[in-house]
Parts: C-alpha cells; structure tokens; sequence
C-alpha cells in the first residue's frame, strides 16, 4: 500500500434503522484516515430494492451527523468518484461482469429457483453441505450466450477454482487467513434482474474509489476469500484487510449484539440521552486501547494516539452499565451552559415540544401541570413495578403475552413509518389476529409504553417518542410480563 494515499470507506445498506455497528466501524475508519491525512467515503449499498428504504438513507446521514462523524465523499456531498449510490452504477457492474465472461472467470447460471430448491432438499436428506453443484459450470460459451440473447432467465456466478487454498493477509491477524477453494461456492455475481450482488458490487465499487484498507467487522472474513478471487479474476491491487471485532452482548457467551438484548439503533442512545461524544468515546473502547488504563478521551486524542496495534480480537462487550457511567463522567464535567446546550438539543426545544404540546393541551389548566404530565416523554427505560400486575391479557398466560408483545415490535420495525396511523393499523391487526378485546390489548399498550394507567392518546404518544424509545419499551415491557408468576 506504500505510496498510495490513504483511502477507506463505510458502506451501510438503507434498509432499516442505523445500526451502533455502523457507528463502530465508521470511527475506526476515519480516525485511521484523519490520522493519515487520508480521505473516509460514505457509500450507500442499496443492490437490495426490494428492502431499500429512501428514509433509512436519511437517517444514517443523520444518525452520523449526531455523532460528529462527517465523510470526505458520499451521495449527499458528491466527489470525484461517484455516484456513490451502487443503485446508480448498475451500467459500471454491467460492464464488469462482461470483462469476467469474457475471460473466463465467470459463467452464465439457467438453474431455475425449482431446481435448487430440491437440489437443497437433496443435499440435505443425503447430510451433505448445502451448494451449487456448479450445474451450469461448463456450458459452451457461445451456447450459453445465445440462450441469454433469446430471454432466458439467468444469474451470473464466479468461477471459483475446484481446489486449492485462497489466502489473504490481515492486519489484525499473525497470521494468513486460508480457506479451501473446496469450500466456497461459485457465487452469483449478478441476478437474474441485471442487479449485482453484495460481492460484485462491493469490489468493483472500492476498486474504482481507490480503496487503499477496508475496515469492515469481522463477519465478513468469510466472504473476503470471493473478495479476494475477484481481485485476482480481474488483475487488480487488493486492499488491505483489517476485520475487526464483533460486538459482543454481556451475556456468558457474549453473543454478537443484538436488538433482542440491546437496544441497536444509534437514534436510541441519542433519544435516550447518551450524549454523542460519549458514543462515540465509549465505540472507540470497543477492542482498542488509548494506553494505559485511560477510557476516557476525546476523539482528537483518539486520532493523535492512534494504531492498529492497539486492537484486541477478543470480542468487546457493548455493556450498557458502562456506557451510562461514561456519560455520567462527562454530564458531570460539563459548565452549566454546555449542560443546558446539551438539553436543550436532545428533547428541550422547540420543535420537540411542537410535538409535546398537542397531546397534553385540552389537559392541562396551568403551564405547572405540564412537565408531571409528560414525565414519560421526556425519559428513556421506565420504572414498571407500580403497574406490572396489570400488565396482563384475561385468560392469556404471561410467556404467551410477552411473546405477542414481542410479535408486535417485530411487525413495527418491518413496517416503514412510524406515524399515528400506522401504529393503529398495525396494532388493530395484531391484537385482532390474536382475538384479544380492544380495551385489553390498548390497556397492555399503554402500559407498556408510559407505565401510567392513564396517558394522552396511545397512539400519538408513540409517534411522539419516536422508534427507538418505543420499541425498547415494549421489549422491556414483553420481559417483565413473561417473568411474571
């Protein structure tokens, strides 16, 4: 890489909330960029249509704005090597995967999705590994272009070698990633609709920016070797690799984060309010090392002290306890001035309170009648011990509500929007499917969301709050109602 200028890249997919991952391994990338004077590139891997969302783009610029991360490059800021939307370079994919037919390092796949389905079935009762058994593999080229002229149906897969190790160097690792040839499948490339998959895209995308490092989590490590073979099918420079670790959940087995056990979206920890440089302070504690037993630090001090060295592949663990204390250092050094700034840009202002006020006018006879009135607007984890034993369905066992409650959070996040009317159309259907009374499932509703038996309107009060609030209300509310006797 000696003698290239330092360039990395985030590259979220729009298709849901922005993910406290994202947030991770966007610092580490732009911090090794700021430090080296290097350029950090947001690229926006929307491929998949079908679950491409136009407002979850917004708020991944959004979330990252919060923060205090900022990208060189990116849809919204331009650059030399746009546009930076993969949905937008569909004609540069399309001539890329001409250049791998036609050096062989490609083939056109007609399977139809009816024989791989039983291909799978088979596979499975004989015990063997699920894969393609390169069916399409040796077709005539000339034959094989014919039939794409004349219509038919098909997908473009990477010709992987049939044996043989692929090898990569990692930075975090002593030594060489090697994975058998024997073991990877020959990849589709592109589907059948003419869009890339992740991998094609992913490649050629940071080949053409002049992606010097990519920094990605370690997840991806197994997908890396068809990385690695693109590069290599094309004649091109790899990148340097650096996966870093997971997230890990503070359970005893420390699995990868998840929303079941934590609350995943950057836009919580801003609405419950963490404050953005304690985000990201407590990120950057996330496997690296300041030196030391230092935990706290600026992200200044982070770039100025900076190395790879420094990062542990033991899996960190995203322990909320810790996160809070972090913030509570930091609220505790603010002057009141920058304490009242910090307030007054989470929930004290006005275009928060615009929302507020609706929901408690017709209410209220004094302005002191308001903040009593809306305490549970203005807090993130509620308090349930004085409500838990009305948190019941008649007739319905507590794990049998809980679970339904759960149901409920996962047709929310499904569901685009978050609007007043949404949430009834989705709650009408769910407790209807489940044949429960109005009054039952609304009363469960409520207290689950206010840990008040009486509150403004249900639904506006969700809209209110917001996602993210709600949505770890009803996962903590689902928890207490199944541990109830």
């Amino acid at each position: 890489m000696s003698g290239r200028p330092v360039r990395v890249r985030i590259a979220p997919s729009p298709t849901g909330d922005p993910h406290v991952g994202t947030a991770y391994i966007a610092l580490f990338n732009y911090v090794f960029a700021k430090q080296q004077g290097g350029k950090f590139v947001l690229r926006i891997e929307d491929t998949d249509q079908a679950r491409a969302r136009a407002d979850s783009e917004q708020m991944i610029y959004d979330a990252l704005h919060w923060t205090g991360l900022s990208w060189d490059e990116g849809p919204d800021v331009g650059g030399p090597f746009g546009p930076y939307r993969q949905s937008e370079r569909r004609e540069l994919y399309q001539h890329h995967i001409g250049v791998l037919l036609d050096k062989g390092e490609a083939y056109r796949c007609f399977c139809t999705e009816d024989r791989l389905t039983k291909l799978r079935l088979q596979q499975t009762a004989e015990k063997k590994n699920p894969g393609y058994d390169r069916h399409c593999r040796d077709l005539d080229p000339g034959a094989s272009r014919n039939r794409a002229a004349g219509g038919e149906a098909h997908v473009i897969r990477l010709k992987v070698p049939l044996e043989g190790p692929i090898e990569f160097k990692d930075r975090l690792r002593a030594e060489p990633v090697v994975r058998d040839a024997k073991e990877t499948d020959d990849q589709v490339l592109m589907k059948s609709d003419g869009m890339p998959t992740y991998h094609l895209a992913n490649v050629v995308d940071d080949h053409l920016m002049e992606i010097t490092h990519v920094c990605r989590a370690e997840e991806w490590i197994s997908s890396t070797p068809k990385h690695v073979l693109l590069y290599r099918a094309f004649g091109w420079q790899e990148p340097e690799w650096i996966h870093m670790p997971l997230l890990r959940n503070a359970d005893k087995n420390k699995t990868k984060i998840s929303k079941r056990k934590h609350p995943v979206s950057i836009n919580y920890y801003r609405d419950a309010g963490i404050l953005p440089q304690v985000l990201l302070n407590f990120l950057g504690t996330m496997g690296w090392s300041f030196g030391g037993d230092r935990e706290k630090f600026t992200l200044a001090e982070m770039i100025e002290v900076f190395t790879w060295d420094r990062v542990s592949l033991g899996g960190p663990v995203f322990d909320l306890a810790k996160l809070n204390w972090l913030n509570e250092q930091y609220i505790h050094e603010l002057s009141p001035e920058a304490l009242a700034d910090a307030l007054i840009a989470w929930r004290l202002n006005k275009e928060y309170l615009t929302k507020v006020i609706p929901l408690i006018q017709k209410r209220i006879k004094k302005l002191d009648e308001v903040i009593p009135l809306t305490e549970f607007l203005f807090s993130g984890d509620l308090d349930y011990a004085a409500v838990a034993a009305d948190m019941k369905v008649p007739d319905v066992a507590p794990a049998d509500v809980g679970k339904a409650m759960l149901e409920l959070v996962e047709k929310l996040e499904a569901r685009e929007g978050f609007t007043a009317a949404i949430l009834e159309q989705e709650t009408t259907a769910w407790y209807t499917a489940l044949a429960w009374q109005k009054n039952h499932a609304l009363t469960l509703l409520r207290l689950a969301v206010t840990a008040r038996r009486a509150s403004p309107p249900m639904f506006e009060t969700m809209e209110v709050l917001g996602k993210e609030i709600t949505r770890r209300r009803l996962r903590r509310a689902a928890e207490v109602i199944s541990k109830a006797k």
